[in-house]
């Protein structure tokens, strides 16, 4: 995987792996661990709702932005910057073959990238707050202040809520298709 090439990746395999990635470290509530694949679809809805023109390319994109992790686990952004060497640009290969293996250029366009990890960040917020048992001033100082409130995104209560791994990869697998799907037409 140091070099990967578009024609070994999958999606029923990046779906598998994300939906099994507990994000937070699995410090989170519920039943089950908040998966990076759920994590991803629900980056998907704020970009929508905070950004309506957003095109199927960028919402590709915005599912994918953490595809590395479906071989390399998540690991929470203090130790990424803590651990340095090769680690960042070993994740930027990983991303770079994902995004070719679905016809996208490796690397995100610059301005998608920017509305992309502002959503990020507020999927993160949402956690932090509904998941991870941070307080709301703790998790602003860390994400900042949502542009959005979760009661104006569709769903969210269903959204934030831990999934199965099955549903979380039948989910993230769904959303792919209706994404494709859009970039064809």
């Amino acid at each position: 995987m140091l070099n990967p090439s578009p024609l070994d990746i999958e999606l029923s395999d990046i779906a598998h792996g994300l939906a099994r990635v507990a994000r937070w470290n699995g410090q989170t509530i519920g039943d089950y661990p908040f998966s990076v694949a759920q994590h991803s679809i629900l980056v998907v809805t704020i970009l929508q709702a905070t950004n309506p023109k957003a095109s199927p390319t960028e919402l590709l994109y915005a599912l994918l932005h953490d595809g590395a992790e479906y071989v390399m686990g998540d690991i929470i952004s203090p130790f990424k910057a803590a651990m340095g060497g090769n680690y960042r640009e070993i994740e930027e290969n990983v991303l770079g073959a994902i995004h070719l293996r679905f016809s996208l250029s490796p690397n995100c366009p610059a301005k998608f990238k920017k509305n992309i990890k502002k959503a990020d960040k507020q999927a993160a917020f949402f956690e932090a707050v509904n998941l991870a048992e941070f307080e709301i001033n703790e998790a602003e100082k860390l994400f900042g202040t949502p542009i959005i409130a979760n009661f104006d995104l569709d769903g969210f209560s269903r959204l934030i809520r831990p999934w199965p791994t099955r549903e979380a990869q039948e989910q993230f697998e769904k959303l792919h298709m209706s994404i494709i799907e859009q970039v064809a037409n």
